[in-house]
């Protein structure tokens, strides 16, 4: 069965643009062009997949991902105007998986909603290997909770993924490139702040020493530091 994208654009050539793209890709999609509706569209249809845009009448992307996502986990693919890093910081803190700076490439996007589907389907594989107790963070891989120091963290599903990726192999630098590929199935995404972006929010709820930087290589995850 083909999957179900909601696209959420208040722009209606913009809109028409993306929906006639996916629908030629492949995918059933089901269209909003306001905040209130595109909450009221995700609960009726229960999309596989939101592309979701940050400016919107009613209220804004970030409150609707806030309120689709106390309903139902589900993939948003955010598409921001500003390349700005505390806009796309607040998207992911409420959320949001991916973002693409507008204007953007049709197949640019198509790429990574295809990408995001399939970390979707990858995910519950991920979560389930069997991730030890590193130092004082302790893993719940199938019920997907994490606690630092014995307190809950509570981490969106790609923050959550990512942490579970650098705990595999502890200490160990995992490059920018792997990480695309394992955690957002997004193979050759070079050049993209993707990662860069997420691992920041993971550090500001598991501590910034946590998450070691080598610089032009990638991360790796150190169990050792201080909350």
């Amino acid at each position: 069965m083909a999957a179900t994208i909601l696209v959420v654009e208040d722009e209606p050539v913009i809109n028409q643009a993306v929906t006639d793209r996916l629908r030629g890709s492949g995918y059933d999609v089901v269209q909003a062009f306001d905040g209130p509706t595109a909450v009221a569209r995700c609960a009726e249809t229960t999309p596989d997949l939101v592309v979701l845009d940050v400016m919107l009448p009613g209220f804004d992307g970030h409150e609707v991902c806030r309120r689709i996502q106390a309903e139902r986990p589900v993939p948003v693919l955010m598409l921001t105007a500003r390349d700005d890093e505390a806009d796309i910081l607040v998207g992911l803190g409420v959320g949001a998986d991916d973002y693409l700076t507008k204007p953007f490439r049709m197949r640019e996007l198509v790429a990574r909603v295809a990408a995001l589907l399939r970390r979707v389907e990858r995910a519950a594989e991920l979560a389930a290997r069997p991730v030890h107790d590193l130092g004082d963070i302790r893993f719940d891989g199938p019920a997907r909770r994490v606690w630092v120091a014995d307190a809950e963290v509570h981490l969106t599903p790609t923050e959550f993924d990512l942490l579970a990726r650098l705990a595999a192999n502890p200490g160990v630098v995992i490059t920018r490139e792997e990480l695309y590929s394992e955690v957002w199935g997004w193979p050759g995404a070079a050049g993209t702040r993707t990662v860069d972006s997420h691992v920041k929010a993971l550090r500001a709820k598991i501590g910034a020493d946590r998450v070691r930087t080598v610089h032009g290589v990638g991360y790796a995850l150190e169990p050792g530091g201080t909350a």
